[in-house]
């Protein structure tokens, strides 16, 4: 039996400001040559924490090990002192971070972040670390990478940045990669191409990969075992054939049945509620001295829509095809050009006091509902803003609206008084759901509301927003990159590509019969 490269036995982690004794209790897998090892999990269940243990990057003292060891090579982690992990870190053992515009300096170039490693563990000159870094760029697939050196990473994509990242991960050859949820911000296509070129990577150094994730579709194409956990705890581990052949564990089954399903409630009247003809977008990159636009990015092209009352148009693409401002052009937050029609009143030609009233029937959802939610203000406040700017409600009357939208959404009236960061990710959604209704709204844009959950909460709030339509007949405009959760909500889907939309129709239509290939290709990335 082959030794394996990273053993973790009984580990423990506490905080000081925790209420609960432990957030990781007692777990022990091993890690081997040549292997991808799954941690599942949904958030909150100990997977980052377990994973941050290994190269001690928590907030110490704040943190502590009760119990357990992580041996590498024959030595405790835990136990090893500074000047020993220092050593290890980034050069023995690598490690991808979720978001990598967080894990790149934004003032520091490309280049000198990636060289950066190599002249601190490999001692080299700059002129050869310049060629290694070239090198590495071309490895994880950066087209033209002598021409991106000088880039920083507020000039690069999505995809592009997480190749970066990875570059500066392998930059040492190490022999353990940590990819903690290495794709959760990433569009599908870019999602899929990220994980062939770990697997790739791992293949062609005989890596051993510790892959952190929510998502069972990622874990069942690129892992080959799972340790599922949940509280803190490891419930279940095994092959990744034997856990997705014959789950054991009550919570596995229930991570394993998450995935959003069913279809959409048909519309009762399906009268034209919302429509845009040709409508565009322009951003301005480049003026003369005397300010004529020499360079514009055509981020909306001539894109005509409807939507009927009761129904949701599904918007899906890639980053960057537009499907944001295309919303926030509807929403009358981005100036543009064209045709915005809601039940015959023409938008496009109301001004910022005219539209004050009709923001009432016009609501939005954001992707991010932490950052769409002000730390400083209770749930109530946050809720009953809009009947308080509208001034139509008593102060009794606003909180008896609070309380019932709190109970449609699903949650406890009770809690009302509390702040947005004691909540979940997908209470938090729900909250912000419940400030877009209480203004009792004829339409909604979704603007990516589920991409941040957990497939388990994203089933939920699916299933919220379908019933919530039915109810009272809302029209959805709903915008994601997850095809799945577009079509359990949809009743059309758009795609778009650059700016404009390459193929419209019927949700069973366009995802059984897609006509163009940049729709075949985005179907055909969705991992399930």
């Amino acid at each position: 039996m082959a030794m394996p490269l990273l053993e973790i036995k009984n580990l423990d982690v506490c905080f000081k400001n925790s209420l609960a004794d432990k957030v990781v209790n007692n777990v022990s897998f091993n890690l081997y040559e040549g292997e991808t090892l799954a941690l599942v999990g949904e958030s909150g269940s100990g997977k980052s924490v377990t994973a941050m243990s290994i190269l001690k990057l928590l907030p110490y003292p704040n943190a502590s090990h009760p119990n357990g060891q992580i041996l590498f090579e024959g030595h405790d982690l835990l136990t090893a002192t500074d000047k020993y992990l220092r050593q290890i870190r980034g050069n023995k053992i690598g490690m991808i971070f979720q978001e990598p515009m967080t894990a790149l300096n934004p003032l520091h170039s490309i280049e000198k972040q990636i060289a950066e490693v190599l002249l601190i563990h490999q001692g080299l000159d700059k002129t050869s670390a310049q060629k290694k870094v070239i090198q590495l760029l071309g490895e994880v697939g950066i087209k033209n990478p002598e021409s991106r050196l000088k880039s920083f990473p507020h000039e690069l994509s999505g995809g592009q940045r997480q190749r970066v990242v990875i570059a500066m991960a392998l930059a040492n050859s190490p022999k353990i990669l940590i990819a903690d949820e290495p794709t959760t911000a990433l569009d599908v296509t870019v999602q899929k191409q990220v994980l062939e070129l770990i697997n790739h990577l791992k293949q062609q150094f005989n890596m051993a990969v510790l892959l952190i994730s929510h998502d069972l579709g990622v874990v069942k194409h690129y892992s080959s075992a799972i340790a599922v956990m949940q509280n803190g705890a490891i419930v279940e581990q095994g092959s990744t054939t034997d856990i997705f052949k014959s789950p054991q564990h009550s919570y596995t089954q229930q991570l394993m049945a998450s995935a959003p399903s069913g279809k959409p409630h048909a519309s009762i009247q399906p009268t034209l509620c919302l429509s845009t003809q040709n409508l565009n977008v322009s951003f301005t990159l480049q003026k003369s001295l005397l300010g004529k636009t020499l360079k514009a990015l055509h981020a909306v092209n001539n894109v005509s829509i409807s939507i009927n009352k009761g129904e949701t148009l599904g918007i899906i693409g890639e980053s960057g095809s537009g499907k944001s401002t295309l919303a926030m052009a509807i929403l009358k937050l981005q100036h543009s050009h064209g045709v915005i029609d809601l039940k015959g009143l023409r938008l496009d030609q109301l001004n910022r006091k005219q539209m004050l009233p009709i923001r009432k029937i016009l609501q939005v959802v954001f992707q991010d509902p932490f950052a769409s939610l002000s730390p400083r203000m209770t749930i109530a406040q946050i809720i009953a803003e809009g009947l308080l700017l509208q001034a139509t409600s008593t102060a009794q009357n606003i909180e008896i609206a609070v309380i019932e939208i709190l109970k449609e959404v699903g949650l406890d009236p009770e809690s009302r008084h509390r702040y947005p960061h004691e909540f979940s990710g997908g209470q938090r959604q729900r909250v912000a759901i419940a400030r877009a209704l209480i203004l009792k709204p004829e339409v909604i844009v979704l603007d990516e509301p589920t991409s941040a959950l957990d497939r388990t909460v994203q089933v939920q709030i699916v299933e919220l927003l379908r019933n919530l339509q039915h109810k009272h007949q809302l029209t959805y405009l709903f915008i994601s990159h997850d095809i799945s959760v577009v079509k359990a909500l949809s009743h059309k889907i758009a795609v778009m590509k650059d700016g404009e939309i390459v193929e419209m129709d019927d949700t069973e239509t366009l995802l059984n019969e897609p006509k163009t290939q940049y729709t075949r290709t985005l179907i055909a990335s969705t991992l399930h």
